[in-house]
């Protein structure tokens, strides 16, 4: 075939494929300055541009002899070298293609026959290759401002960036928290108004991988309640101190497997599902420790390993073992010999939408939910009352449900038990035994109600109530004889795609199981800047 009759056929399929990098970055790709600029151009590379020089056109997967430019495209491979792939081996001659994109594969093209075959080119292809360039001409001209624009904006963003590896994401919350209720505990009837800052460093060595490195500071104190019930997962102490809040490294083993070591902060959710939409962990969904996830996964946390196999679309096993005394070598404590946490959780999908959970929990030592009333969280009970934290051990079994109804509606939930056993008498205090701790809660969740990207939310439900125990103080049994409901409602609405905003209320009917406790109000409006 003569090369006129090659470039009349060719031309304008093989100015498709053949896009300089630059150029279809800037006619495609607006820049987020506030966001990794590098990470944008591999992501759009990985996913867009071509590959290098193809070779033989065997290497195309999606050209076959067949095809009625197959001659045409061999010979720009074999004669002009002036031939590319996108990264999955496709040539996607089908692909509709804009003027810019015609001028940018005709000038790649030209300028490596100029470099490679000019000796070759006659007076004729000469002729028609000019008459192209003059119509392309300002096409070209603007494809060449736009990438010198480009270069000039990227230049000084590679000299000043960060890191290579790692991209840093922040978000902090502002929040006004009030309570109050005529009850027995103490309850102060005032408003609050504070913070909570995160910066999460994350890096990745092999871009399957991820090293969490996270930065926090607490500026608000959660609302003096009397009780666990009620106790927000945004606010603690405002201590304002700027700590390490977790350091979690995540990887692959394998395409079913996932692992994860955390040396400090590891929680659950770095491993296992919580199987709740409304899990934001206090920056979005819930504003409750409560309505967050089942109480039963915060007895596990801190320092140790995390293992997540999917056998396949149906069944995920999480597996994980924390202990917060891990990083002290003194006896009784240490890796194996301290506090520690152990979690199994079966996670079945058995139709699209429906996720359920089955979670075994055992815990020695290990803190309590923080959640519940105060005899369910016994260790500190004790604390509290006898200046002592008694030694226990504990076994938990939940189920958790999600089942996504519709593209606006999911329902979920979960029920639990526990089995806490002490396991010393604190010099005679109170008797060694045993405690039945439930829970229980019903989710109704909302997503882009209103609005694309907000969410509602309400959580009906018992925090863990002790229903028996063989445990006596003064001749008592040490149980909570009422049941207390948590009713919570939110509906978190985004500004823009930086701000959202969530005004909340939490309403306690018994605080700490106890009917003689007048119903106890929480309220906040929380707003959630990321960056």
């Amino acid at each position: 075939m003569k090369k006129s009759v090659f470039l009349k056929l060719t031309l304008l399929n093989f100015a498709l494929l053949i896009i300089t990098e630059n150029s279809v970055f800037a006619n495609e790709i607006k820049l987020d300055y506030n966001s990794n600029l590098l990470q944008q151009i591999e992501n759009y590379n990985n996913e867009n541009n071509p590959l290098n020089q193809v070779n033989s056109i065997s290497q195309l997967r999606d050209v076959s002899p067949t095809d009625w430019a197959y001659s045409a495209l061999q010979n720009l491979v074999e004669n002009y070298d002036c031939l590319e792939g996108y990264p999955n081996r496709t040539f996607r001659g089908d692909r509709t293609l804009t003027r810019y994109e015609f001028a940018a594969g005709l000038n790649a093209c030209l300028e490596n026959i100029n470099q490679t075959n000019i000796n070759t080119v006659d007076s004729a292809e000469f002729d028609q290759i000019k008459r192209l360039v003059d119509q392309f001409q300002a096409e070209l001209t603007t494809l060449d401002t736009r990438v010198n624009n480009l270069e000039n904006r990227v230049n000084p963003l590679e000299e000043n960036q960060f890191s290579t590896t790692t991209k840093l994401e922040g978000n902090v919350i502002f929040a006004l928290v009030g309570a109050t209720g005529d009850n027995n505990l103490v309850v102060d009837d005032q408003l609050a108004f504070g913070h909570r800052t995160r910066l999460n460093f994350n890096s990745s060595f092999t871009g399957e991988d991820n090293l969490l490195v996270r930065l926090q500071a607490e500026g608000l104190t959660a609302p003096n309640l009397g009780t666990n019930e009620g106790s927000l997962a945004f606010a603690d102490e405002a201590t304002n101190d700027i700590v390490i809040d977790a350091l979690v490294y995540a990887f692959p083993l394998g395409e079913k497997t996932e692992i994860a070591l955390a040396a400090n902060g590891g929680a659950s959710d770095d491993f296992a599902s919580t199987v709740n939409l409304l899990d934001g962990d206090g920056f979005e969904g819930s504003i409750s420790n409560f309505g967050t996830r089942h109480p039963i996964y915060y007895q596990i946390e801190d320092k140790g390993i995390g293992i997540k196999h999917q056998f396949n679309d149906t069944i995920q096993l999480s597996l994980g073992y924390m202990a917060s005394d891990a990083n002290n070598p003194n006896n009784g404590q240490g890796l194996f010999n301290g506090a520690y946490g152990s979690l199994a959780q079966l996670l079945l999908t058995p139709i699209d939408n429906l996720e359920i959970g089955f979670t075994y929990l055992h815990s020695y030592n290990q803190s309590d939910t923080g959640t519940g009333s105060n005899l369910s969280n016994f260790r500190q009970y004790t604390e509290d009352e006898f200046g002592q934290a008694v030694p226990t051990s504990s076994n938990s079994y939940g189920v958790e449900m999600s089942w996504q109804l519709s593209d606006n509606f999911v329902l979920g939930g979960w029920g639990g038990y526990s089995n806490i056993s002490t396991l010393s008498d604190l010099g005679g205090t109170i008797n060694r035994g045993t405690l039945d701790v439930w829970n229980w809660a019903v989710t109704l969740c909302f997503p882009d109600l209103g609005k694309e990207g907000s969410l509602g939310g309400i959580i009906v439900g018992m925090e863990p109530k002790v229903t028996d125990s063989n445990i006596n103080f003064l001749g008592n049994n040490l149980i909570d004889n009422d049941t207390s409901l948590h009713l919570e409602a939110f509906y978190q609405y985004p500004i823009n795609d930086h701000i959202k905003i969530t005004p909340a209320i939490v309403y306690l009917t018994a605080p700490n199981h106890n009917n003689n406790n007048d119903g106890t109000f929480i309220g906040t409006i929380r707003t959630l800047f990321t960056f």
